[in-house]
């Protein structure tokens, strides 16, 4: 007796497609979730490129909300003076 097993070649073959699929989807999915924990990063006062202090001259603070933290008693300043 002949049996025919292209049948059950093709469900294998679309369950290990779809494991490879969602391998990737999760792995993506990892990728973009760490990648956006660092979005807040790109307001700070290095990435200005100022450093913190506590004075500084007011022709060399740069503009920005919270550059240097909450607190407001630093500021973010630039080493040379910025432009009105």
């Amino acid at each position: 007796m002949i049996i025919n097993k292209k049948g059950q070649g093709l469900s294998i073959n679309v369950i290990i497609i779809a494991a490879i699929a969602l391998l990737v989807l999760i792995i993506l999915a990892i990728l973009v979730a760490r990648s956006g924990t660092h979005v807040s990063d790109g307001t700070k006062c290095f990435t200005e490129g100022g450093v913190c202090k506590e004075t500084c001259d007011s022709n060399k603070r740069v503009q920005g909300v919270n550059l240097c933290g909450d607190d407001g008693t630093k500021f973010c300043c630039s080493p040379v003076p910025l432009r009105d």
